[in-house]
């Protein structure tokens, strides 16, 4: 029988705040980004011009139909000779994180605009408010209400989108479990702990979207 030993990792707990330090960098950085990518996007594909509308459907399906692992390692090998500048494994890693999370945010801003009824962008024109007055101080706060669960679901699944990045060196909470398992031959205990990192992390953020969505769908 195995004989379990999480002491053996005390050396290296270092390495595992570091790894989780990286992680949420990346998560807070990508989100962000992404956050305002969709932004943009969404509003152009719903109140832009109409030669806009192809071009983004492009961008978001591309990002939303392949694979994650795939556009970062494209991103990371592929670009850099494509646009002939260096780019480091950092900052692959954020283009890439950034531009997947904007094609998701993307679609939940549209999505969110879209519920709201027509009746109030009416509304607003009826009292004389201007288009961009009327989307920013109608439409939009109500969007939000309907877009949050839907934002906080996509940022869980954008945290464990990072451990991705741990494929190109860099250093996320993953990837310093792989040079732990290396330097201490504990694989079970290094992952097991890595897993409950996660679950720490995620869970309480979890509850928060289930509790907003409850509340959100009751005052709807």
């Amino acid at each position: 029988m195995y004989a379990w030993d999480f002491a053996a990792l005390k050396p290296y707990w270092s390495l595992i705040w570091q790894g989780l330090g990286v992680t949420l960098f990346y998560t807070v950085t990508t989100v962000l980004a992404g956050l305002l990518i969709g932004l943009i996007v969404g509003i152009l594909r719903t109140a832009g011009p109409r030669w806009a509308s192809m071009p983004l459907r492009a961008y978001i399906e591309t990002f939303r139909c392949t694979p994650l692992l795939v556009q970062l390692i494209w991103v990371y090998y592929a670009l850099p000779v494509l646009i002939g500048v260096d780019m480091s494994a950092a900052m692959a890693c954020f283009i890439a994180l950034s531009l997947y999370a904007g094609a998701f945010y993307a679609e939940i801003f549209r999505g969110g605009i879209e519920a709201v009824d027509r009746g109030q962008w009416e509304a607003g024109r009826a009292i004389g408010m201007r288009r961009s007055k009327i989307f920013r101080r109608i439409v939009l706060p109500q969007a939000i209400q309907v877009m949050i669960p839907a934002f906080i679901s996509q940022t869980i699944l954008q945290l464990k989108n990072t451990s991705l990045v741990s494929v190109v060196a860099v250093g996320d909470l993953l990837y310093q479990g792989t040079v732990i398992t290396a330097a201490s031959y504990r694989p079970l205990e290094v992952y097991t702990t890595i897993a409950v990192v996660y679950f720490v992390v995620l869970f309480p953020l979890t509850l928060v979207a289930d509790r907003l969505e409850r509340r959100l769908g009751a005052h709807r």
